[in-house]
């Protein structure tokens, strides 16, 4: 028989926080190109566009919502402030380090909307400002 959990409101959401609780003061670098097969891969010829520094407690608990088989914890990420972008491409994924600027979190897509990482902007010119619109963390259920 395959392997099917389902996982309660209370897991789902203790795992959500416990990973973003990593992100407190962490890095959230935005690139252009091509987003590795996975976090654990490293990155090659893509071009860094701007490193964000994240709160000191990076994300809002996270809420449990939806319904099977959609059902999910996402935590939302409270407010990041703007920077100026370091190059000038086109914003294409991010990856989420912890503080110490090395240790890899997660990776995920960049876009203006419907993306697990919304910048108001994602054509961007190095010296311009980047701001995050919005920024979510999720775990299925």
């Amino acid at each position: 028989m395959p392997l099917n959990p389902f996982f309660s409101d209370t897991f789902a959401k203790a795992a959500v926080d416990a990973g973003c609780a990593l992100a407190n003061a962490g890095k959230l670098r935005v690139y252009s190109g091509a987003q590795p097969t996975d976090a654990n891969t490293a990155i090659g010829a893509q071009t860094m566009l701007g490193e964000f520094t994240m709160n000191a407690t990076a994300f809002a608990a996270s809420v449990a919502a939806g319904t099977a088989p959609t059902r999910s914890a996402t935590a939302t990420a409270n407010a990041i402030s703007n920077i100026t972008a370091a190059a000038t491409g086109t914003a294409a994924w991010f990856r989420l380090l912890k503080s110490d600027g090395t240790t890899v979190l997660f990776d995920g897509t960049v876009g203006l909307s419907g993306c697990d990482l919304n910048l108001t902007d994602i054509t961007l010119t190095a010296g311009e400002t980047m701001s995050v619109s919005s920024f979510t963390v999720s775990n299925p259920e």
